[in-house]
């Protein structure tokens, strides 16, 4: 992979994390329980929904990919550990990582006051946007989303994400067809069941790329603006330290705009993920 050429940078980046964060399995973490889970198991486990391209997605093969998966790389590095990727449906990842299932989550995760009342965050360390995507022309010209608010008008949106509550506030005279999956809405606009699917810009512009035959289109420029960043437990300050620690380090390093740069850059991986059923 061309953007990990240098073995011996990641390593070093590694090394130097450690030895700012402070981690070491030989002292005492009891400061903070998560921290001190993940080095006395030798395992961070993160959650995603692993299906968001080009954040996270399940290839052919199973392999979970993205920028928050090479990031997720550098974290576990970062803490001497290995890298354990947990996928599950995007509304259920507040639940497990509350309930200890998961130790943060990465997954195109919108900063949002209603849930950093329950979570903490970091970052960001991605900004994106709500667009449309649709196979009506006509829909992706509109520049503020408020024209689908008819009660003619059906929109999917991943259940449990900002663009389920974009549509719920802003469009309430939509019809809301709340979905488990991307996949599961991306085909619901391809099959005309829905006039569009209401989700973050990148999502909306892959699934045109992913799928030329299908003649997808989506709005110029997203219409809100969604600061992406690292979910972690309440209550445990060492451990939100560490992390935006490492972000500072991460983008300071370079490596974040290179990881970024890669998977928005080119469409090479695309052809590795798998057809909508």
């Amino acid at each position: 992979m061309k953007l990990f050429k240098s073995i011996t940078l990641l390593v070093l980046i590694s090394l130097a994390l450690i030895a700012c964060s402070g981690v070491d399995s030989n002292k005492d973490l009891a400061a903070s329980p998560t921290l001190e889970r993940i080095v006395s198991r030798g395992e961070l486990i993160v959650g995603t929904a692993a299906s968001m391209p080009p954040l996270n997605m399940t290839t052919k093969d199973g392999k979970i990919i993205g920028i928050e998966p090479d990031i997720a790389t550098f974290i576990a590095g970062g803490m001497g550990v290995k890298l354990t990727l947990k996928p599950m449906a995007f509304h259920e990842l507040l639940p497990a990582l509350e309930a200890g299932e998961v130790d943060i989550i990465m997954s195109n995760m919108t900063i949002t006051g209603k849930r950093n009342l329950k979570v903490a965050f970091v970052g960001p360390y991605f900004i994106s946007g709500k667009s449309i995507l649709t196979k009506d022309i006509a829909f992706a010209s509109i520049e503020n989303g408020t024209e689908l608010n008819k009660p003619e008008i059906s929109l999917a949106a991943l259940k449990g994400s900002t663009s389920q509550q974009v549509i719920e506030t802003l469009l309430p005279k939509a019809k809301l067809v709340a979905t488990n999956t991307y996949d599961d809405a991306v085909k619901l606009v391809i099959d005309r069941k829905v006039n569009a699917l209401v989700a973050d810009y990148p999502i909306c512009l892959i699934s045109t790329f992913r799928y030329p035959e299908e003649e997808l289109s989506t709005m110029l420029k997203p219409f809100t603006f969604e600061p992406i960043g690292i979910a972690a437990p309440a209550n445990d300050p060492l451990l939100v330290n560490w992390l935006n620690n490492f972000l500072i380090s991460f983008k300071g390093s370079g490596e974040l705009k290179k990881v970024t740069n890669y998977w928005l850059n080119n469409d090479e991986w695309v052809k590795r993920l798998p057809d909508i059923k």
